[in-house]
């Protein structure tokens, strides 16, 4: 099976103005047929998220006629808008809405499901989207809106800007992308205003960004990142917040958006597989945006220079949103306007700089979480995950049932490329159910193709064996297909084994069941809103690469060795000095990784060559 959201990369979409202008005809005439008498775009299918839709469509429409000059449009738009209006602005308290701070305040909003009541609290995005779609129909008005309908639109989204900042709590789901793009309302709606109103308004988004987003941001591999629904970065909607922070320094500027955009832009850069694949998040785990994500992913990977666009989106999305039969729905539509807007061209090759949190080179890459553990490794094709052992996740020596990964004390890492390779040495203390201290040395080796992983521990009681990941996806063409199994070797014996026990929270790699789905199964809440970080995390078994220790290992250590990805007979060879610096001899290199201790100023040493 394929995995249902992970597409192909964003990036081969074609993105000339060419291409967006046949975006738009396309658009133009599903919106001229679909037009009802009374003005509606809306999709007929459409059911909740619909507050925003028919209006997006309309700012699609003034686009297009800017671009064109098409003489069907300006009718289209002003009907459109009057029916807007007319049907979807709602001013009465919607019964059960939680987050209200002011009752009967009489001011505008958008729902998220038309009929009262139903399902209230998604009103403040959906308001949020709504004030977005009206402030890029406001910047196409001219020669389209007569005074009276501009002056209604106007006075509608500054009604939603106090709804949302006034009438009700700010940043009620604690959703980061929802959160940023209201700032990003208000900076676009200040434009519109009288100086006397616009500049409050600006004002008071700017300091909604300072006191209520920035303020609050979630440290994760180092980064300070916009908090999402709870966690610090979800594969849905952070690479949405990245397109609200590109727009926000489009619009007014502001460095501290683009600071701040940097930041989160080389994060997701350091944890993105080469191939595009990631999963992982507070809100979905594997549910990628489409072209929601464009923007941010364009403009960052441009100001950065890293290639973001190889991010695997949900290319039905890809231009803009779609019901199930492939018909346009105009919700988020302002973001493939801002992205037409935006001249920005893709970033198409890798940042040349070393990553603390990523080794990448060629068709290999490690993403590294915040204990300098593996949290997803690619190689030939493959996807390799955390495996989980008696509810321990991550890569590492197990004795006894015990994973040694979770450092006690201070993580140290080198970087090192020579001769066509590119290595990364980490060095962590942990601790063990006895009590005794050790450290391990990890050392990761790429040529591009291939991935030598050697760790190297002080030895161990028992039968250890190094826990090297749960093979879980490969790429299949444009996507992503569920496997079972990778093409790896070991210096020791290598096994593959799957969970023994039944249950939720023993996840089997040859099950259909997506790490989504079994995250969410073990989540607390219903799928949606429950945590799939927090739900993976209870999982207590899952499919493993097992190697023994390699033979041949100085006297006082358990060395562990594995290849990933294809090659001649592994036979890897080791050294201790009298300093207790480590060589490694394999086919394709030699590396010489300093004593536990590390140099004079304790940190690593590390020599490499080919």
């Amino acid at each position: 099976m394929h995995l249902p959201h992970q597409r192909g990369p964003l990036h081969d979409l074609p993105d000339t103005p060419q291409a967006y202008d046949a975006v738009l005809a396309d658009v133009t005439e599903q919106a001229l047929a679909r037009l009802t008498p009374e003005g509606s775009l809306e999709h007929p299918g459409a059911h909740d998220d619909i507050g925003d839709t028919s209006l997006g469509i309309t700012s699609l429409l003034a686009l297009a006629w800017q671009r064109g000059k098409d003489p069907r449009l300006p009718e289209a738009v002003r009907r459109s808008l009057a029916f807007h209006l007319r049907e979807r602005v709602h001013t009465g308290d919607n019964p059960g809405y939680p987050n209200l701070r002011t009752a009967n305040s009489g001011l505008p909003y958008a729902r998220y499901v038309l009929e009262a009541g139903a399902h209230p609290i998604g009103d403040w995005p959906s308001t949020v989207w709504a004030l977005l779609q009206a402030v890029n129909v406001l910047d196409a008005a001219d020669g389209l809106l007569d005074d009276e309908q501009r002056t209604e639109l106007r006075q509608l989204a500054h009604g939603y800007w106090r709804w949302l900042t006034e009438a009700t709590f700010f940043n009620p789901q604690e959703a980061g992308n929802q959160a940023i793009g209201c700032v990003v309302g208000g900076l676009m709606l200040a434009r519109h205003l009288p100086e006397e109103q616009g500049k409050p308004v600006r004002e008071r988004a700017l300091s909604l960004y300072a006191d209520k987003i920035r303020a609050h941001r979630v440290r994760d591999r180092g980064a300070l990142l916009p908090p999402e629904h709870g966690g610090a970065y979800d594969n849905n909607y952070g690479p949405i917040s990245l397109s609200f922070l590109a727009q926000a320094h489009r619009v007014s500027g502001a460095e501290v958006f683009a600071e701040d955009g940097d930041t989160l832009a080389r994060y997701l850069d350091a944890r993105l597989t080469g191939g595009g694949y990631d999963c992982g998040g507070p809100r979905y785990s594997e549910q990628h945006s489409g072209f929601e994500s464009v923007l941010g992913l364009r403009y960052f990977g441009a100001r950065i220079g890293a290639d973001l666009g190889r991010y695997r989106g949900d290319t039905r999305w890809g231009r803009h949103a779609v019901q199930r039969d492939g018909r346009i729905d105009g919700h988020f539509a302002f973001m493939l306007v801002w992205q037409i807007q935006d001249p920005t061209r893709w970033h198409r090759t890798p940042s040349p700089h070393p990553a603390r949190h990523q080794l990448r080179s060629g068709t290999v890459s490690v993403a590294f979480d915040s204990r300098l553990t593996p949290s997803l490794i690619e190689a030939a094709g493959t996807y390799y995950l955390p495996a989980a052992v008696r509810r321990q996740h991550g890569f590492g020596p197990v004795t006894d049932g015990f994973l040694l990964c979770r450092p006690m004390g201070e993580v140290r890492v080198r970087d090192v490329r020579a001769d066509g390779l590119a290595a990364k040495l980490v060095t962590k203390p942990v601790v063990g159910r006895d009590h005794v201290l050790r450290h391990v040395r990890s050392l990761y080796v790429t040529d591009g193709t291939r991935l030598w992983v050697t760790v190297a521990v002080e030895r161990l009681d028992g039968a250890p064996y190094l826990l090297s990941g749960l093979p879980y996806a490969a790429d299949d063409g444009d996507r992503v297909r569920r496997t079972a199994e990778g093409e790896v070797t070991a210096a020791g014996a290598l096994r593959l084994t799957h969970p023994a026990a039944p249950g939720d929270d023993h996840f089997d790699a040859r099950a259909e069941l997506t790490q989504e789905q079994a995250a969410f199964t073990l989540a607390a809440d219903p799928r949606g809103y429950g945590n799939p970080d927090e739900g993976w995390s209870h999982l207590v078994s899952s499919t493993a690469l097992e190697a023994d220790p390699a033979p041949g290992a100085p006297d006082g250590l358990h060395v562990f060795a594995v290849r990933y990805g294809p090659g001649e007979a592994f036979a890897p060879v080791f050294d201790q000095g009298p300093d207790g610096g480590l060589t490694v001899r394999t086919e394709a290199f030699t590396a010489v990784v300093g004593p536990p201790a590390g140099d004079g100023r304790a940190e690593p040493s590390l020599t490499l060559h080919g």
